[in-house]
């Protein structure tokens, strides 16, 4: 939409002395005048300048038309869902009534003239019609710009890492300016990501990211909050912005607090700054600085949730006498949350104790509770081999120290002499047994998980004989997203059945199958060998 002044005015009226003293008027107050006879002529002629993007300004409508009187006309303007943003004035000689002026409102239109009318007052009305269409739609496209950014901070805060958090950020600045830009996010060991609305060609170089991540340290060195830095462009590396622009770049610094390093948004030097873009673009800026900083702490609490893991599960099996044993751990993939998953093996004056568990949430209190339940275990292990009094005491653990925690275990304690077992569950996905011709069966052991205070049953009486091979998982390994449990159960039941001989080699099946999780996973596998 153009200016107040200089517009171009459609006016409609069927007498042509009418419209001759209507553009004259208009004329002289600087604007541009169409003219047409009948309504019908005014509707081809707006779909005409529709067509080619040249809508007037505004429409001065006499009623009295002899096609169509101008009520219906302007409600047919105002039923467009583009035309009916420009103003509509009505005129009339003859239809002068309070009546006739509230029909014309009513139909939409912005003003009512009654004839004969002072050229002043033409001209003020026009001025007038074209301000509010003018608020109106800088309002509304105000309105649309918050919209649209809401919707963009929305995906900043969905961003699973640096890479897609900066390359976010980048397209919501290139929408925001209308031209070229670049966006920058620290990751972890300050590993600057350069983000672009568009993938083009091949991306700068390592020199020119680190001399742009010295560029943006020095900038915030001590500062906080939203900062606008100009670049010139021997400071500033080519190859950011696609197309490629020379001058230099136009940065928007920001860090949410001290001790986080800062994000950036970046555009072109010359590109315009007017106030609203650079409100717009300093709230983008502080909530990018904000979803780097839930980011970095997010990875920070992963390392050390995943160091908890690896540093308190064995690696390496222990020597269990007259077994042999398979362990595996596998954090899940780099987006997502270390949980609470675990394996035992043990020695005991009663047999071998193994199980797996898996602490109910994610993350770092996921794994300390997870350390404790294991360290709890190993120290009831030296006084009771019962895996169902095991399961009781750990249950009782869980509710003193953690009563908001609730955890699943599998327990077995499994003689290797004789084979039998003794097999106790709190609410863990049951245990496969491999027999040596590849028959596969769920063992039917249940109970509830721990943290509840329910009374448990009973331990199951299992018989292994020597070449079975004896299965627990966590349910990271099959649950999926949109799959049934027992479809994913049968499926590894399937695939246990076809594994090469050997634990090892069944547990490395198992991972294969499965690919890449959303959660992590815990397998452990024995086969009894028999006392040598």
């Amino acid at each position: 939409m153009t200016q107040p002044d200089g517009a171009t005015v459609l006016v409609v009226d069927d007498l042509e002395a009418n419209r001759y003293a209507m553009g004259a008027v208009l004329r002289r107050a600087g604007h541009r005048v169409v003219s047409t006879a009948s309504a019908g002529d005014a509707l081809i002629e707006l779909d005409t300048r529709l067509r080619s993007g040249a809508l007037p300004d505004a429409a001065l409508v006499d009623i009295g038309l002899p096609d169509m009187n101008g009520f219906e006309l302007c409600r047919r303007i105002k039923a467009h869902p583009v035309i009916a943003a420009m103003p509509v004035v009505h005129f009339s000689a003859a239809a002068i009534t309070p009546r006739d002026r509230s029909r014309g409102l009513d139909a939409g239109a912005d003003a009512y003239l009654t004839v004969p009318v002072e050229p002043e007052e033409i001209e003020a009305v026009i001025r007038a019609a074209l301000r509010g269409a003018r608020s109106r739609h800088d309002a509304e496209a105000q309105a649309g710009r918050l919209t649209r950014l809401a919707a963009a901070i929305t995906e900043l805060h969905c961003a699973h890492g640096p890479q897609e958090l900066a390359d976010l950020a980048a397209a919501a600045t290139a929408w925001l300016t209308g031209g070229p830009a670049a966006a920058f996010v620290f990751g972890a060991e300050d590993t600057l990501y350069a983000g672009s609305p568009r993938r083009c060609g091949s991306p700068p170089d390592s020199g020119a990211r680190t001399a742009v991540g010295q560029l943006l340290q020095r900038c915030m060195a001590g500062r906080s909050g939203v900062h606008p830095v100009m670049a010139p462009a021997p400071l500033w590396p080519p190859g950011f912005f696609v197309p490629e622009v020379p001058g230099g770049a136009a940065l928007l610094l920001a860090r949410s607090r001290p001790g986080q390093p800062p994000v950036c948004l970046a555009r072109p030097a010359y590109a315009p700054n007017d106030p609203d873009t650079a409100h717009l673009l300093g709230r983008l800026a502080h909530a990018t600085a904000l979803t780097a900083g839930t980011l970095r702490t997010a990875a920070e609490e992963r390392h050390v949730a995943l160091t908890l893991q690896r540093g308190f599960l064995p690696q390496q099996p222990p020597a269990l006498p007259g077994a042999d044993l398979a362990l595996r751990y596998v954090p899940a993939s780099r987006n997502a949350e270390i949980g609470g998953d675990f394996y035992v093996a043990l020695s005991t004056p009663a047999g071998l104790l193994v199980g797996v568990g898996d602490v109910v949430g994610h993350s770092l209190d996921a794994a300390t509770v997870m350390v404790e339940l294991r360290h709890a275990l190993r120290a009831y292990a030296t006084d009771e081999s019962d895996p169902a009094v095991l399961l009781h005491r750990l249950d009782r653990m869980l509710q003193r120290y953690h009563p908001e925690a609730t955890a699943t275990v599998c327990l077995a304690l499994i003689d290797p002499v004789t084979g039998r077992a003794r097999i106790a569950n709190a609410g863990h996905i049951r245990p496969l047994v491999v027999t040596a011709d590849g028959e596969t069966s769920y063992l039917t052991v249940s109970g509830p998980l721990l943290g509840l205070d329910l009374e448990r049953p009973h331990p199951t009486a299992v018989q292994l004989t020597y070449g079975d091979r004896l299965l627990m998982v966590t349910d990271g390994l099959i649950e999926t997203r949109g799959t049934d449990l027992t479809v994913s159960l049968e499926r590894l039941r399937h695939a246990a059945a076809h594994a090469p001989r050997g634990v090892a080699a069944l547990c490395d099946t198992l991972l294969d199958c499965f690919g890449t999780r959303e959660d992590d996973v815990a397998l452990l596998a024995l086969q009894l060998t028999g006392l040598s």
